[in-house]
């Protein structure tokens, strides 16, 4: 098991190769929380995650044998990116091994940093299943993302780093896959500060590591917007270090993602990718059992598609009454639809989308039914659009 001396030894080999990134409070997130947040951005990393600190970390103690021959990992997303970056800037020889389905922006980029892409099974487990064969075949050394001393090591550096900025910290709070970052911070922040708090995040959907610490049996699989920490199965490395430091682990869903994403994107004007956000996540899940405390989170990375990203501040500008539907009932009379807008307008609301139907509706024949789709202030604007509608003689309701 990894001691403090390791984790130090890692920082010093890391030191001028990666960021010693910001860990700062965020005043409007602490008063949000009810505790003091404090923020580690590890999304301003090159290659927009954590993920680099293990994989140079690794990539450093390589004999010249090992290196003159090359490295191979499997992944689909970050620790791709951080070992091929890595890779080719020690000139190293650098074969990622990713699943099929992998989104092709990931894959270019990964591309980009000089490595050998090889697209390979519908899973993880299919494509670490052959890069294990390429390695074998070729002589490559297996870069794990997760269950490796060197790379548990390398992310433990974030915790030395969080200390160091803040020493007053109490509680970290550190999303949960494989296990290799929260372990790392565990076996630092603990040698650092006995007395630090540790819990970890994991998404419902995947809760690999709290079953098997809990020795529960909850379902796991399907998608996640947290596809960062969507591992099927824990690393043997990290879960030993979790059962020894970490105290708690403890569980969020997809809309308490969704929630830290936009609130992080609109509050602190930073983009963070699902797991990136789990952190964030559990304060807001269960802001009782952080109240009061300085609280440490890690934001782990920032590689999240676009088109997920559009969706999920729709989505949060719904749940947040920013973007409301409402359904009109009127004559089909011309100047009809005309005053309507004119009342949301007045109203100061604006509208994004009009749907006027006829056809698919229980009305009579000669009423339509007028569906918009607007931008407002909140929840009380809503009700007040609403209540202007029906001054106006119109019969209105938010669907």
């Amino acid at each position: 098991m990894i001691e403090l001396a390791d984790i130090r030894a890692a920082a010093a080999r890391l030191q001028g190769q990666v960021l010693d990134t910001p860990c700062v409070e965020s005043r409007t997130i602490s008063e949000i929380a009810g505790a003091q947040v404090f923020l580690k951005f590890e999304n301003l990393q090159f290659t927009a995650s954590f993920k680099e600190r293990g994989a140079c970390n690794k990539l450093a103690q390589l004999s010249d044998d090992e290196k003159r021959k090359g490295v191979i990992a499997m992944s689909a997303g970050n620790h791709a990116q951080g070992v091929a970056y890595h890779a080719h800037r020690l000139g190293l020889r650098a074969v990622i091994v990713m699943p099929r389905f992998t989104p092709g922006v990931k894959v270019e980029r990964t591309r980009s940093f000089g490595a050998e892409i090889v697209l390979h099974g519908d899973t993880l487990d299919e494509s670490r299943t052959h890069a294990l064969t390429l390695a074998a075949k070729e002589q490559l050394t297996f870069v794990h993302p997760y269950d490796d001393e060197a790379i548990v090591a390398g992310q433990g550096t974030t915790g030395i780093e969080m200390l160091d900025a803040v020493p007053e910290l109490d509680t970290l709070v550190v999303a949960v896959g494989g296990g290799g970052l929260i372990a790392g911070i565990a076996v630092a922040a603990k040698a650092l500060k006995p007395g630090i708090e540790v819990i970890g995040v994991q998404t419902l959907r995947f809760p690999n590591m709290y079953n098997a610490v809990k020795h529960q049996a909850l379902p796991q699989g399907g998608s996640t917007i947290a596809e960062g920490i969507a591992v099927g199965t824990p690393g043997r490395i990290p879960q030993a270090i979790i059962e020894k430091y970490v105290d708690d682990i403890v569980l969020v869903d997809e809309g308490d993602i969704e929630q830290a994403i936009v609130m992080l994107l609109e509050i602190e004007k930073t983009l963070v990718e699902g797991a990136g956000a789990a952190g964030l996540a559990a304060l807001l899940k269960y802001p009782e059992r952080f109240r009061g405390k300085k609280v440490g989170l890690v934001l782990g990375g920032g590689n999240i598609d676009p088109l997920l990203l559009a969706a999920i501040i729709e989505r949060g500008m719904v749940r947040a009454g920013r973007l409301a539907r409402i359904r009109v009932s009127a004559r089909d009379v011309p100047g009809s639809l005309a005053k309507i807008t004119h009342i949301v307008s007045e109203a100061g609301a604006n509208i994004d989308e009009v749907h006027h139907q006829r056809a698919f509706t229980m009305l009579a024949a000669q009423n339509v039914e007028i569906e918009l789709v607007i931008q407002t202030r909140g929840r009380a604007h809503i009700q007040g659009v609403l209540h202007a509608l029906h001054e106006g003689g119109f019969a209105a309701q938010e669907q």
